[in-house]
């Protein structure tokens, strides 16, 4: 049986428009982004903003090879 705060979380998300679930992911998936960049620039120290959004993006998507392979090319051509 679900948990009490389960239930409410549940309850609340059901009660949302598709619009607002869809916004709501979106958020989500701009906050995932914006925690791997810092994690990244922590990790290799600054790098220009065209190299960050492909370093990651492949760590996103790092167990897709045909994506790695397409940002591995991109990563080629930026420099940095």
């Amino acid at each position: 049986m679900p948990s009490t705060v389960e239930q409410h979380y549940q309850a609340r998300m059901d009660s949302l428009s598709p619009k607002d679930r869809v916004g709501r992911c979106v958020a989500m998936l701009q906050w995932t982004r914006e925690l791997l960049a810092r994690q990244i620039v922590a990790e290799h120290g600054p790098m220009p903003a065209e190299r960050l959004k492909w370093e990651v993006a492949k760590r996103m998507y790092d167990a897709d090879p045909a994506a790695r392979e397409i940002i591995e090319r991109k990563l080629a051509d930026v420099s940095g």
